[in-house]
């Protein structure tokens, strides 16, 4: 059996490490490469690690962020039948005063926001060059202080006029526009995106890989769809949120057909006793990936193959 979900390609932008420091997100990275590893896991989702991009720290500027895209755009063409994956981890703003919404990168200028950060319309419009026939895009653009692990995160002083909001229905709406895309955001509104209680991993994040390991799919699946995806999720991270004493939805907005986004277990699906079966395996399987994240650090900025992360069109290996 192929174990190789040979047409995924995918761009993963943490944000992690800010130039302004006080504005910096440590934990976008840790999800960033947890899911990179679930996703190039030949016995789990199988995407090849040439077929990802890791955007992370001072490599997730502005500039690298639209090259990310254009790279995934022309990986997406030169494929035919392309399965493509974005996703940003980090802050997102709204300025009150235009209604513009915009991604703050590694490079962003706190008294120059609109010539600095990444504006939505930009991002949209270049992930709009990205013609594969399957596109998903994650958008955890999270309210407060960033991913806040709770109560005790102080608040971030923001520019005149801006707020901290998850990601705009108008937004995501534009995001989704032509056929087979599909969006998800964290959160809604004004929730915040949480951390969970150990701060290794984001809640999204953490069911994410739950879900691309199964979790809300039925024996006899060989692959994971948006819809399994949108099922577990839409359960399990406003019920862990509520475990905390908040709320957190996450929020899909699709413009396609279901269709699937990786393997399951290497194709082979779940077991005959479904996810009650492999559910103690998964979260094993989680918890070593991030044992081991934990155990070497992350660098800041450039190309490191001899440890953790290679930024660029490398992935990671976890020994």
């Amino acid at each position: 059996m192929d174990n190789t979900f040979s047409h995924g390609y995918a761009l993963l932008i943490g944000v992690g490490e800010c130039a302004y420091q006080p504005w910096s997100l440590p934990v976008t990275v840790r999800d960033m490469l947890a899911l990179q590893a679930v996703l190039t896991d030949p016995t789990l989702c199988g995407y090849p690690v040439d077929h990802i991009r890791l955007l992370h720290d001072a490599g997730a500027t502005k500039q690298a962020i639209l090259e990310g895209l254009a790279w995934l755009a022309g990986r997406a063409a030169a494929a035919g039948d392309a399965t493509a994956v974005v996703f940003y981890s980090g802050h997102g703003w709204l300025d009150g005063s235009t209604g513009r919404y915009y991604l703050l990168p590694h490079n962003v200028e706190p008294f120059d926001l609109p010539g600095s950060a990444l504006g939505a319309e930009d991002f949209t419009a270049a992930l709009r060059q990205v013609q594969a026939r399957r596109l998903l895009v994650f958008m955890d653009c999270c309210h407060a202080a960033g991913m806040a692990t709770a109560k005790d995160a102080p608040p971030l002083k923001l520019p005149p006029g801006l707020s901290q909001v998850a990601l705009p229905k108008g937004v995501a709406e534009a995001l989704k526009q032509g056929a087979g895309r599909a969006v998800f955001s964290s959160s809604t509104g004004s929730q915040r995106s949480w951390v969970r209680p150990d701060g290794r991993l984001s809640l999204f994040t953490h069911h994410l890989l739950e879900a691309l390991q199964g979790a809300g799919n039925r024996p006899g699946d060989a692959e994971v769809r948006v819809s399994n995806l949108m099922a577990h999720l839409s359960r399990a991270v406003p019920a862990s949120a509520q475990a905390l004493g908040q709320e957190q939805t996450p929020f899909l907005d699709a413009a396609t057909e279901d269709f699937p986004v990786a393997l399951l277990r290497g194709g082979k699906g779940l077991p005959k006793g479904g996810w009650a079966a492999a559910q103690d395996e998964a979260a094993a399987r989680i918890g070593r990936v991030v044992q081991a994240l934990g155990e070497r650090s992350v660098a800041i900025g450039g190309d490191v193959s001899s440890s953790v992360i290679v930024t660029g069109d490398h992935g990671i290996t976890l020994r």
